[in-house]
């Protein structure tokens, strides 16, 4: 397993990271626990969660999935200290069950990053895992209007959000009480990023390690909206995300198809890889994956690997065969002819799926 630099916190994280978000809904705890010991055993260090999880979100099993891999630590004396373990706080969301629907604790029925929030949430991120401190404490989405998760316009809720200083001063007295080592930020935009920066080098205040972003054959812009260049000159390290486009780059749904027990069969939330153009591009991905005699998931997380702004590419299995192939990706040869016949289906139709 290759380990690539977090930042400037000094760590070194495995170049796959263990997602997490299923368990607890689509997979059982025992599937998670043998999806974190199979991880292990491969060498991965890093290990993805957060408090909105597992997904699609429900009041009914939100957090479950921080429980699994707390009950997983309680079982298995000395493994958090093998794990750099990540986990979020969610942004601005009308999900009021996230705070228990808690009145005095939301904000105008909101959940926020406000202070009161931010400490609820840690609070709980730490009881539920059972640990006493989060190497990497990330903000899920911004609070204030983002054009994130697919979506193709701009919105904002000016003047309505939290200022960048204020959420990092509130997040700085849980890293110096011990219970947060390292920050980063996730679903960001390279403005957000450069103001968090701005703020922690004016006030002395912790600084964003990293950015958590889709990104992956059908999504780079990543490269196109500044942000690979701020993740390389600031040393922010990028934690890619949906590898896969949520299973449509393995060609699970080609051809209209909806396996059992998929996510598309279980939630229809996968709107953000099939809007116009999106079908165009993950046939051609797959079709040259198929020329090249590559099982596609190998050449699509390949290609996250190789990008010289990735530190990690977050890996998600419902099962352990999809979990074993994942982890077989890495050891894929990569040419610049491979390079040059992606970049060509990418000129023909850019990211059709931001």
């Amino acid at each position: 397993m290759e380990f690539r630099p977090l930042g400037r916190t000094g760590l070194n994280v495995s170049a796959i990271c263990l997602g997490t978000m299923t368990w607890g809904q689509q997979n059982t705890e025992a599937e998670g626990h043998a999806q974190m010991d199979r991880a292990l055993a491969a060498g991965i260090n890093f290990f993805d969660t957060a408090e909105m999880y597992s997904v699609p979100p429900q009041p009914e099993t939100q957090g479950s999935t921080e429980r699994i891999i707390g009950s997983w630590f309680k079982a298995r004396p000395g493994a958090r200290d093998k794990v750099i373990l990540a986990t979020k706080i969610a942004g601005r969301s009308p999900m009021a069950w996230v705070r228990k629907n808690d009145e005095a604790m939301l904000d105008g029925g909101w959940t926020r990053q406000t202070k009161k929030q931010i400490d609820y949430a840690v609070e709980h991120s730490l009881k539920r895992m059972g640990v006493d401190h989060i190497d990497l404490y990330q903000l899920h989405w911004p609070d204030r209007g983002y054009s994130g998760f697919g979506f193709q316009t701009y919105k904002d809720y000016k003047p309505d959000w939290e200022r960048f200083e204020d959420i990092l001063e509130r997040l700085e007295t849980h890293v110096k009480a011990g219970r947060i080592r390292h920050l980063g930020v996730s679903n960001e935009s390279a403005w957000g990023v450069m103001r968090f920066l701005q703020e922690s080098d004016r006030r002395g205040l912790p600084r964003m390690a990293s950015i958590q972003n889709a990104y992956n054959l059908v999504n780079r812009v990543f490269e196109t909206g500044g942000l690979a260049e701020v993740s390389l000159r600031e040393e922010v390290a990028l934690l890619g995300y949906s590898p896969l486009a949520q299973g449509y780059l393995t060609g699970k749904y080609r051809g209209g198809a909806i396996p059992q027990g998929s996510r598309k069969a279980i939630a229809d939330r996968l709107q953000r890889y099939e809007g116009p153009g999106a079908e165009f591009a993950i046939n051609a991905y797959l079709d040259l994956a198929q020329e090249l005699g590559i099982a596609p998931e190998h050449l699509a997380i390949k290609f996250a690997l190789t990008r010289p702004f990735m530190t990690s590419v977050i890996i998600g299995a419902t099962s352990m065969a999809q979990l074993e192939s994942d982890l077989a990706a890495a050891d894929l040869p990569w040419s610049e002819a491979i390079e040059d016949r992606i970049n060509a289906i990418h000129r023909r139709q850019p990211n059709p799926c931001p």
